[in-house]
């Protein structure tokens, strides 16, 4: 069992950034793939990105690649999403997910989520 809590949300400006934070609890967190999805109001949630456990590659959508960045801390059992340039259409409750060690982009293949954290960006 893997717990997930994010934290970091909030209201930005346009071009603004944020930084969301998922600590996890459970066993072998490094051998889970991490991952960020989101859902915006009257939309299905989508992936955002991921960074696989054991390699530490990151995969990204291609809608914010360039102006978003994963990263974990193995140590601390916490996975990041640095947020730059952001834009309104980025406003949306965003999920932290666990995953076994793979690249998974669809939400219903996800085994863990938080319970999500709401980003608001003003125009």
């Amino acid at each position: 069992q893997v717990q997930l809590v994010e934290s970091g949300g909030g209201l930005v400006q346009a071009g603004g950034s944020l930084r969301l934070s998922c600590a996890a609890s459970g066993r072998a967190f490094s051998r889970y793939s991490m991952e960020w999805f989101r859902q915006a109001p009257g939309k299905e949630r989508e992936f955002v990105a991921a960074i696989i456990g054991s390699a530490g590659i990151t995969y990204y959508a291609s809608s914010v690649k360039s102006r978003f960045t994963i990263s974990r801390d193995n140590t601390k059992n916490t996975v990041f999403l640095q947020m730059n340039t952001l834009k309104p259409e980025d406003t949306a409750v965003y999920y932290c997910a666990a995953v076994p060690d793979q690249l998974i982009t669809t939400p219903a293949q996800v085994d863990y989520w938080g319970q999500g954290t709401q980003v608001t960006v003003s125009s």
